[in-house]
């Protein structure tokens, strides 16, 4: 029973994507199409536990979610009206063979919905992450991201939205929502929201692949390109995030010489193109800063100062709280840790970071480097708190019991 539960969370991990894109292509409903899907790994769990693993999971998968469909849709007695559905392709013909996940992202991020439901639904249909995972992921109650996502999908379906690629003209309207989703995706996966694994290589490889095809699609698409390389940038790093034990390395401890080089070549090159051709948007400026980090030969050598200016410029497109929280780190590598605990503290202000565990653990840092041991000493202990995965619980804590050990930093 052990290794089906397994097989059932792999295939849940690797196809749920697939499977709800596919599924919603013959039921044109949102509600529908998941529920037909959850049925499936549901009956998959009983069929495999009598008659074993098949060996392609997802086509069994695809199978059962379709027949579900097809049930539900001659129960309601609209199976004679999308029977065409079924054999022809959709809309008019594209002429690049999109993959259905990537046209259940702009289905999720219509313009009718607003900017935080569209990233919302999709990463909970797309990328199947958990509602409580999606609400982790915006610093808010499950309750109410569930209510968001459920609005949210009743308003496609009351509007009609069709489920295919968006036509040129309509694609510019889409294209911040999409990028955004994309890269929340890959940050849930890149550092996991809860559970003992520090990363969930799954959601990486949806994100990295929806990337590719995003840019392919629009090419001289400038924040296209940086969101790739964004991408790229992080994902160089996978090898030497974490020791064979599981413990979190901090940037400073990995071992450069194991990074993915040709990832890093791609992402350069890339951040070359996306900061050509006018004022930079804030996917190409993030990339630029996470290919400073991924090109300096070793953590001494990193170009703090122009790093500083990047952020600088990241706040005007950008002014977000984690992204102050982020430029705060850079003034500590410039200017000392005194001048970015103020910053620090005039975030903690802001009750959108109230819940994230970042924000005590930069200022348990800074804390510690000044000498004030008891206060960096709860500043962790708050940090610990708010996080919820495993590995960087564990390094959190390993970090509040050295503050009483050793020298001071500046």
């Amino acid at each position: 029973m052990t290794s089906v539960l397994q097989a059932v969370a792999e295939a849940h991990r690797r196809e749920w994507a697939r499977l709800l894109a596919a599924t919603v292509r013959v039921t044109r409903d949102l509600d529908l199409a998941e529920e037909c899907v959850q049925d499936a790994y549901t009956a998959a769990l009983d069929s495999w536990t009598r008659d074993g693993v098949p060996a392609r999971p997802g086509a069994w998968l695809t199978t059962a979610a379709r027949h579900n469909a097809l049930d539900a849709l001659r129960r309601a007695g609209t199976l004679r009206s999308k029977l065409h559905l079924l054999v022809e392709p959709d809309v008019a013909a594209e002429p690049v063979p999109y993959d259905d996940r990537l046209r259940l992202v702009f289905l999720c991020c219509h313009p009718a919905l607003a900017v935080e439901a569209q990233v919302a639904l999709t990463l909970r249909l797309v990328c199947g992450v958990s509602t409580p995972d999606v609400a982790r992921a915006f610093l808010v109650s499950e309750p109410t991201m569930a209510a968001r996502i459920t609005r949210a999908k009743k308003k496609i379906m009351a509007a009609g939205i069709p489920f295919r690629m968006p036509a040129p003209a309509e694609l510019p309207d889409r294209l911040d929502a999409a990028l955004t989703t994309i890269h929340l995706l890959f940050t849930t996966g890149h550092t996991a929201p809860a559970g003992a694994a520090l990363t969930r290589d799954d959601l990486v490889a949806h994100a990295l692949d929806l990337a590719r095809m995003l840019r392919d699609l629009m090419p001289d698409e400038r924040e296209a390109r940086g969101l790739l390389a964004l991408l790229l940038a992080g994902h160089a790093r996978r090898a030497t995030r974490a020791t064979a034990d599981g413990r979190l390395l901090p940037l400073a401890e990995q071992d450069r010489s194991a990074w993915d080089q040709e990832a890093v070549a791609e992402a350069d090159a890339l951040v070359v193109g996306a900061l050509r051709g006018g004022a930079p948007g804030r996917f190409a400026l993030q990339a630029a800063i996470a290919t400073l980090h991924a090109t300096a030969p070793a953590y001494a050598d990193t170009d703090w100062e122009q790093i500083l200016v990047l952020y600088d410029e990241l706040l005007k497109v950008w002014p977000s709280p984690v992204v102050a929280l982020n430029r705060a780190v850079a003034v500590a590598m410039v200017s000392g840790p005194a001048a970015a605990l103020a910053e620090v503290e005039a975030l903690e202000r802001d009750e959108r970071l109230a819940a994230y565990h970042y924000l005590p653990a930069v200022r348990a840092d800074l804390l510690r480097r000044l000498g004030r041991r008891a206060e960096a000493a709860e500043a962790y202990e708050r940090a610990i708190t708010l996080a919820g995965n495993d590995a960087e619980r564990a390094f959190l804590t390993e970090k509040r019991r050295a503050v009483w050990a050793g020298p001071v930093e500046s």
